[in-house]
């Protein structure tokens, strides 16, 4: 079963307003506010409270317990409410799962997405591979008719060190979460010589935008800095900057954005990829330290923690979560995608025994 602290964190800080009123922080919420949504996480912090409260009482009965003599008429009796409240507490435990439950389907992720792509281990032949799986997602959005915008390009001199794109279709999230990951290739560069196979890595990371409501960043605990563009826009570029570059100084995040012509509009999608990102990170609190979030998610870029395989010479592409090999390598990367993202969300979201 899954761990309830973690799962009543998840819902502490995507319902953070509501959490907020219920703990009489805020004196207000929005108007336009699923009410069956409100009934529902308010029913599971009050069982949450009864399930703490509980679990404390048995720890006590088991101390005293243990300071009881067996042949004692009380020791019974403690033996008794013992068991009693040992069985309050299961079927708490069963009833604050149905209800998160039920929260779940009912408001099933319909994000929208920030997609990264950066090149790791492999110097040009890894920014080239930047390239085509930038490409490949884009001609499997224009083939889903999926709106995307570039926020952010860092180029190399034969490819981008880094891509990070907007995906604009609610529910896409749900769809690309398993892209994130260290993504290798094995292939003869267009520059080598003798023929010999090269392999390179990159990491993706997709991440749910969200909205100014999810996630709260103090702005004294940013740091902004601006710079002079290196990307498309004519003589502008070089003479204004227009470019953003933002630091969040408690978990040492820093994104830029240089797309847009205007300072205030890369201010914006900067802080848009940035919320994402500290979403992200928080949502994995309960489980580790803040800082290492990102690593559990796009890994370090090196070869060695791949979760997929895109092998040039055999036309095969194994993603190696689900030990499953593809032999359309060339369809894939045209982005005919849909049949390893089917598979991996079947994977990740079937009924656990």
């Amino acid at each position: 079963m899954k761990n309830l602290k973690l799962e009543i964190n998840k819902i502490k800080i995507k319902y953070n307003n509501i959490y907020k009123f219920l703990k009489g922080k805020i004196f207000f919420l929005n108007k336009k506010l699923n009410k069956k949504l409100y009934k529902y996480i308010k029913k599971i912090f009050v069982k949450y409270k009864e399930y703490k409260t509980k679990n404390k009482n048995l720890k006590e009965l088991k101390i005293l317990k243990k300071n009881t003599n067996p042949k004692e008429i009380i020791y019974l009796e403690i033996n008794k409410n013992i068991n009693y409240i040992n069985n309050e507490i299961i079927n708490l435990k069963k009833i604050i799962f149905i209800l998160i439950n039920r929260i779940n389907n009912n408001n099933k992720i319909k994000n929208k997405a920030i997609l990264e792509i950066r090149s790791g281990t492999g110097g040009d032949e890894a920014c080239i591979f930047v390239k085509d799986i930038f490409r490949m997602y884009v001609m499997y959005f224009k083939n889903k008719k999926i709106k995307y915008k570039i926020l952010n390009t860092n180029k190399s001199k034969i490819g981008y060190r880094e891509v990070i794109l907007y995906i604009k279709k609610e529910g896409i999230y749900e769809k690309l979460q398993y892209e994130s990951g260290v993504h290798r290739v094995q292939r003869i560069p267009k520059t080598e010589t003798q023929g010999r196979l090269h392999t390179s890595a990159i990491t993706v990371a997709v991440l749910p935008k969200l909205d100014n409501i999810d996630v709260n960043i103090k702005p004294t605990d940013i740091k902004r800095y601006t710079f002079r563009s290196s990307g498309a826009g004519g003589q502008h570029v070089n003479k204004t900057e227009s470019a953003v570059r933002l630091l969040h100084i408690p978990t040492n995040i820093t994104v830029e954005c240089q797309e847009e012509r205007s300072q205030h509009k890369n201010y914006e999608r900067a802080m848009t990829v940035l919320r994402s990102k500290i979403y992200e990170l928080n949502i994995i609190q309960g489980k580790k330290d803040i800082e290492d979030r990102r690593r559990i998610l796009i890994s370090t870029g090196d070869r060695s923690k791949k979760i997929r395989t895109y092998n040039y010479p055999h036309n095969r592409v194994t993603d190696h979560r689900i030990n499953i090999s593809l032999y359309n390598l060339d369809k894939i990367m045209n982005g005919e995608i849909d049949q390893i993202l089917e598979k991996l969300y079947n994977f990740y979201n079937k009924p656990k025994r």
